[in-house]
């Protein structure tokens, strides 16, 4: 059975991701460097996991029964800080400290500084692996937390995300679920040409994990993925959720070029109106 969100629920994720794209934008622009592109693309995933999904309590950021993120392609850092400060982590002006010489949000999540940080990652291909401790922990201490993992799908071309999920099946992690935000574009151009790793899909499975695929901009679908992946028994899940590269800025959106680039102040201005136009559609 296909579990959905009520109207309130739907309403209240739009304007959570609408405000994460936004802080996005404006902290990218005002540390003139950044990866805007692949953290637009996640922003309905991380709304989801954060205000639909994961027990986490900004309160109590390091209780040992919380379930645990590993943002994997840590490059997509934005993204996670707009979503911790949207949750209640961060102070929201903070975020244009961003890759500032003191500031706690570098370019890629640190935990040590950082509440609601479960790992820090930057290294590609690392994450997983960190994911997958974690949720053998959980395992061995008969907690009953889940684990959450997001990859690149550019991030696939490294070696120790294979050595990951052979180790996460092998030891039936059925509390791991990792998402590959594929939208089908890394900094050199589309993956399947740059090193391909598709078909993604079948390697998963051809690697023991149950896999399912998603619009990952359909908060029902993300959501319904998380449900299913949580009553899979004796093996982990790989939630490959297709999406939009720049997801919520039409000059952005399926545009290599962004994955790695500060807007202008005049862009940042266009963009920041036009995502609020989004919301209210």
């Amino acid at each position: 059975m296909t579990q959905k969100l009520t109207p309130k629920q739907l309403a209240e994720l739009a304007v959570r991701a609408t405000s994460i794209r936004r802080n996005i934008v404006s902290m990218v622009t005002e540390a003139k460097s950044g990866h805007p592109g692949g953290s637009l693309s996640a922003a309905d995933m991380l709304a989801v996991l954060y205000f639909a999904e994961m027990k986490v309590d900004p309160a109590n950021p390091t209780d040992a029964g919380r379930d645990r993120f590993v943002l994997s392609k840590g490059h997509g850092a934005p993204v996670l800080y707009a979503t911790l400060a949207e949750k209640g982590y961060l102070p929201a002006a903070e975020l244009l400290t961003l890759r500032k010489i003191d500031s706690r949000l570098q370019g890629h999540p640190e935990m040590k500084h950082i509440p609601g940080i479960d790992m820090s990652t930057g290294s590609l291909g690392q994450g997983l692996s960190a994911a997958n401790g974690m949720a053998l922990a959980g395992k061995l201490d008969a907690r009953d937390y889940r684990v959450y993992a997001l990859l690149g799908d550019g991030e696939l071309e490294e070696g120790q995300i294979w050595e990951a999920a052979m180790f996460a099946a092998h030891y039936k992690l059925d509390n791991l679920t990792a998402f590959v935000d594929f939208n089908g574009l890394q900094i050199d151009g589309p993956v399947a040409e740059v090193m391909s790793p598709l078909p993604i899909p079948e390697k998963w499975q051809a690697f023991g994990w149950h896999v399912l695929i998603i619009d990952g901009h359909d908060y029902n679908a993300i959501y319904d993925a998380i449900q299913t992946a949580k009553t899979v028994k004796g093996k982990p899940t790989m939630i490959v959720a297709k999406t939009i590269k720049g997801k919520g800025v039409c000059q952005m959106e399926n545009v290599a070029d962004w994955h790695g680039k500060a807007p202008s102040r005049e862009e940042c201005t266009k963009f920041l109106a036009e995502l609020e136009d989004l919301k209210d559609k």
